[in-house]
């Protein structure tokens, strides 16, 4: 009886020892919520906006002066220069102010219909000036106005 004895002991505590040993996996466990970092969509300047514009329209002058067209119009309000918000971080400068007035007039030129200088050299003039400023002011756009030069 002995023998029986411990085996009912010996029983009795494995399955003590299984029954608070063993977790329970299938409680839920907690689960840690990371917080997504908000998304802040990008505003351009009214600047980035214009010269947006102005890359639109000699992108369209362009292609009139390639097909043999004369450029008529200027729908640009270019006096916008002087007054439009610009991008963080930048700020007109004496050396700004002095490009501006430049691009400002040989912007025009190109739809002035007396000039004796060639279309094609007034444009290209144009976008020169647009790459001077950018030299040394704005870097960035470059490989982008290089693009509106006619060749």
């Amino acid at each position: 009886m002995a023998y029986s004895l411990n085996n009912k002991v010996f029983a009795l505590v494995v399955v003590l020892l299984l029954c608070f040993n063993c977790k329970n996996d299938t409680e839920p466990k907690p689960t840690e919520k990371k917080e997504k970092p908000e998304l802040i969509m990008h505003q351009p300047s009214e600047m980035a906006n214009l010269m947006n514009g102005m890359y639109a329209y000699n992108l369209q002058i362009k292609q009139q002066i390639v097909n043999g067209e004369i450029p008529s119009s200027m729908p640009l309000d270019l006096m916008k220069l002087h007054s439009a918000e610009m991008s963080n971080g930048h700020a007109r400068t004496p050396v700004w102010n002095s490009f501006v007035n430049v691009f400002i007039e040989s912007q025009q030129s190109v739809t002035d219909t007396l000039s004796n200088i060639e279309l094609k050299e007034r444009y290209n003039q144009t976008i020169n000036n647009c790459l001077a400023c950018h030299k040394t002011e704005c870097t960035g756009p470059i490989p982008k106005i290089r693009k509106l030069l006619i060749k």
